[in-house]
């Protein structure tokens, strides 16, 4: 008797999705969404909002939010189109040893991430219900293997949790937004609010599109799901541009009336505590479970292992541990800094997939991919390079410079190739 799983049991972790276990628009949608609603999300639009005044920050949200959702769509269609998670893509772009690079940075980002929202919902379920503090590290375990559970099932697991968990939360936040104009005294009393930080247009755009691009990144993970790529650049649109939109403007909503930018302290000062802690719950659930399981597909084709499920549990252990250690207080500005060297991972497979293969990857199992393909490793040097040193918008600057550097170098390497066989005809 053999232990070994089959591929449709571990969500296809090293092969393609085949069509016939492709999803509709709203199972994605609502699995997209869930992820986008994290309380992360909610800082940087609060950030955001005391630094404009009211019509300007729509605007920078609006445009922030915008250019992660056609980045991640993006992505998405080559995700639907071919099958693939940006794991295996990457085998692609930077070769079969190369890739292990980017499944690093994806999965050691989505793990740090798991950390801190293992690590804050304990603390705050501690601080809001008044429980004694040695409570908190029993907390942490018990939510950091909690929370993998629907990752642990699959991508079904997911879903279910996100049909009941997507629409509970739009409610709560339409209460809690409601009151919260009418205590700013409506529209008018919100245009009249003057902003009390600073931040440049540029800055801001930064900090939305960074703070969950590396989200966006691996949101194939679930579009290659998708029966179309119209289907995976609408659902995807549909999450990281509204749903992603939602959390920044709660954030700066809360900054601008209470000056608070997270949900729950929101709710609090609206009186509404035991929703706030059921918002905090499903909204930390619904974001754990899917960064978990992008740690687990990262993690299966760097170890090259079909053992989804395992990868999952562990990722799950290593998450729980680093929040049990206290390492989420300063994880959370090298996670930020790793927003910068993400995006270029995208741009570099964007261009590889449309100029280098010309919308067509050959059979993966096939496919005689060299261990580091340099072209794809230098554009990503060349544009993660850029993007740190840009005072503009570094993941914007990351994405175009690393696509266009790997199309440039792409046509240096073909002339040369060209001038050479053209010399040796010659002679």
């Amino acid at each position: 008797m053999t232990t070994e799983t089959t591929p449709q049991e571990q969500d296809y972790p090293l092969s393609p999705v085949p069509m016939d276990q492709r999803k509709s628009i709203w199972s994605m949608g609502f699995v997209l969404l869930g992820f986008t609603f994290f309380t992360a999300t909610m800082w940087a639009g609060g950030s955001v909002g005391v630094a404009f005044d009211f019509s300007t920050m729509l605007l920078v949200l609006g445009a922030g939010n915008l250019l992660l959702g056609l980045y991640a769509a993006a992505l998405g269609y080559i995700a639907a189109k071919t099958g693939l998670n940006t794991a295996l893509m990457s085998r692609f772009t930077f070769g079969e040893i190369g890739s292990k690079l980017s499944d690093f940075i994806l999965g050691f980002t989505q793990i740090g991430w798991y950390a801190w929202g293992t690590a804050t919902m304990a603390i705050l379920l501690v601080k809001l219900t008044g429980l004694p503090e040695t409570w908190t590290t029993p907390l942490m375990v018990v939510f950091g293997f909690g929370f993998c559970v629907t990752a642990f099932i699959g991508y079904r697991g997911l879903e279910l949790l996100s049909r009941f968990a997507v629409p509970a939360m739009i409610i709560l936040v339409g209460i809690s937004m409601t009151i919260a104009t009418s205590d700013a005294g409506g529209f008018s009393g919100l245009l009249a609010i003057t902003p009390t930080g600073e931040m440049t247009v540029a800055a801001a755009i930064t900090l939305v599109f960074g703070t969950f691009v590396s989200g966006g990144t691996q949101a194939t993970n679930w579009t290659r799901f998708a029966r179309s790529g119209k289907t995976a650049v609408i659902a995807t649109l549909l999450a990281f541009f509204l749903g992603n939109g939602l959390m920044t403007l709660i954030g700066a909503f809360g900054a601008l009336v209470y000056q608070q930018s997270d949900i729950v302290d929101i709710m609090v000062a609206q009186g509404l505590a035991t929703l706030g802690i059921l918002m905090l719950f499903l909204n930390l659930w619904t974001t754990q479970d899917n960064t978990v399981y992008n740690f687990a597909v990262a993690g299966c084709n760097m170890l090259r292992t079909r053992r989804r499920k395992l990868v999952t549990v562990g990722g799950a252990a290593i998450g729980t541990a680093l929040a049990v250690m206290g390492m989420y207080e300063w994880l959370i500005p090298f996670l930020v800094l790793l927003g910068t060297f993400i995006p270029p991972i995208g741009g570099v497979i964007m261009a590889s997939f449309f100029i280098g293969y010309k919308q067509k990857y050959p059979a993966l199992d096939q496919a005689n991919l060299p261990a580091f393909n340099l072209p794809g490793l230098a554009a990503y040097v060349i544009g993660s390079a850029a993007a740190y040193s840009s005072p503009w918008i570094a993941p914007i600057v990351g994405v175009v410079v690393a696509a266009f550097s790997f199309g440039l170098i792409l046509i240096l390497t073909e002339a040369v190739r060209a001038r050479r066989t053209l010399v040796m005809g010659a002679a």
